[in-house]
């Protein structure tokens, strides 16, 4: 697993013509995770994530997911973290989404 590298590692590291919406570590850490799940359609979920929780939450998640050999890598990480109380106790909410009972208003 990666550990949190210096300003100095990611700036020599860094390639303007690729990488260039990725200037903050989590934002690079957001895209590792997707690509270790094979999710790369939702690297902005694992973006938000990485900023807002916790990063050994999210490490001890993916290295369930990753010794598990599942197929759909990225639906075993989410119940990872459901099941870590992880949601409730740090207040993550995912943009657009209802609450179990929430029933849209009608104007």
């Amino acid at each position: 697993m990666p550990d949190m590298k210096s300003i100095s590692d990611v700036l020599d590291h860094f390639d303007p013509l690729e990488d260039k919406y990725i200037s903050r570590e989590y934002q690079s850490y957001g895209v590792y995770l997707a690509e270790k799940l094979e999710d790369t359609k939702r690297k902005g979920l694992y973006i938000k994530m990485s900023r807002d929780l916790p990063r050994v939450i999210l490490t001890q998640a993916l290295r369930f997911v990753v010794d598990s050999h599942a197929r759909s890598k990225g639906a075993l990480f989410m119940w990872k973290l459901k099941e870590m109380g992880v949601f409730e106790k740090y207040g993550f909410t995912m943009k657009g989404k209802k609450t179990v009972g929430e029933k849209k208003s009608v104007k």
